[in-house]
């Protein structure tokens, strides 16, 4: 008979707990606690998988990454990288430790409780990672004038002249005088440092659009941005952060993924929704929620949308086309019976999540 062994591992920067249980078992047959370094690693799974038929290990989705995934599987077991939400946990459970963690893990692991997160290669990882810095530039960015803007509110300093960061802003901004040479020089780090941040923006976008015409992707974001609201970097997020989209056997499954389905709490014949689960991937679903705002104006395309959809094949632009005048519908439907705006744009971002997963996966009759 072939023995199998589960291996749960409780992960931080500089060290790893282990444990290591068998089919049926409550008590660990190994448990101990190893460095996080590659050699520590590569020594523990090669001693397990001497002794063992199959080794499957795993550890929960956190800030150290994939690496380890990586290191598991060249040492030559299984693993699995789970979604932390998918860990079962007791309401009486009150004591927390590394080493327990590592059981349950283990446990979880043989009980098949745990849901596996995607994990990409490195070249993809490595792409994820600088739309995430892009994401971080324009949070500092953001931030920046935020607090030009209070800056100026201290000293009642206000601009009459319409909307802010506009190109008349920006002139009323050079001219501005100070009383103090304190001030005047505070004044000129805090443009100084938008300007910066505006300058990163700029260059990191560019790299953006070069990065969705490689013809690794390119085919996939041509197909995504034949929608409304969706550019390069949207789609891109998209496909890197999802992978196979494939792995979703119905829209609705993706809508769950995304954390865009209402959250149920149901008791006999009682059946109450509440409001989204806000479930798994964050990022994407703000990325869908500011796609949905620009789909619930949908007039004739833009020459910029019916250029993105001369490069796809016709029943893509098609079903691109039905699915803006369908959200369209569905936001202002929503909003002549009385929904809050963000309500409508929330269920506009689902309904253009299952549009997306369609598109992707030839799903668009």
């Amino acid at each position: 008979m072939e023995s199998v062994a589960y291996v749960g591992m409780d992960v931080d920067k500089e060290k790893i707990a282990v444990a290591l249980v068998q089919d049926y078992e409550d008590q660990p047959r190994m448990q101990r606690v190893i460095r996080n370094r590659t050699e520590a690693i590569e020594k523990f799974f090669g001693e397990v998988t001497g002794r063992y038929d199959q080794v499957l290990a795993c550890y929960e989705a956190g800030a150290c990454g994939f690496e380890l995934h990586r290191r598991v599987t060249a040492a030559g077991a299984g693993c699995m990288v789970a979604a932390p939400a998918s860990m079962p946990k007791k309401a009486n459970d009150r004591v927390k430790t590394d080493r327990r963690d590592a059981r349950k893990l283990a446990g979880a692991l043989r009980n098949g409780d745990l849901s596996p997160v995607y994990v990409p290669s490195r070249q993809d990882e490595a792409g994820r990672d600088f739309l995430r810095l892009y994401e971080d530039v324009k949070s500092d960015l953001k931030k920046a004038k935020q607090r030009l803007l209070h800056f100026l509110l201290r000293h009642e300093i206000r601009y009459e002249g319409g909307q802010n960061w506009t190109g008349k802003h920006w002139q009323w901004l050079r001219s501005l005088e100070f009383d103090s040479a304190i001030a005047a020089e505070t004044f000129q780090e805090y443009l100084s440092e938008i300007t910066r941040l505006e300058e990163k923006r700029t260059r990191i976008a560019t790299r953006v659009e070069a990065l969705g015409s490689e013809d690794r992707y390119k085919e996939a974001v041509r197909r995504l941005r034949a929608f409304k609201g969706i550019g390069t970097l949207t789609a891109l997020a998209f496909i890197l952060e999802i992978g196979d989209f494939r792995r979703f056997a119905r829209a609705e499954q993706f809508m769950a993924f995304l954390g865009l389905v209402p959250s149920e709490h149901s008791s006999g014949e009682k059946r109450r929704l509440g409001s989204i689960t806000k479930a798994g991937n964050s990022h994407l679903r703000k990325l869908l929620v500011e796609a949905a705002w620009v789909s619930r104006r949908y007039g004739a395309p833009s020459k910029r949308l019916i250029r993105e959809r001369s490069d796809v094949p016709a029943h893509i632009a098609g079903y691109a086309e039905r699915a803006g005048k369908r959200l369209q519908k569905k936001y202002w439907r929503l909003v002549h019976a009385g929904r809050p705006p963000q309500v409508a744009a929330t269920a506009v971002a689902r309904e253009l999540s299952g549009f997306i997963w369609g598109a992707m996966v030839g799903a668009t009759s």
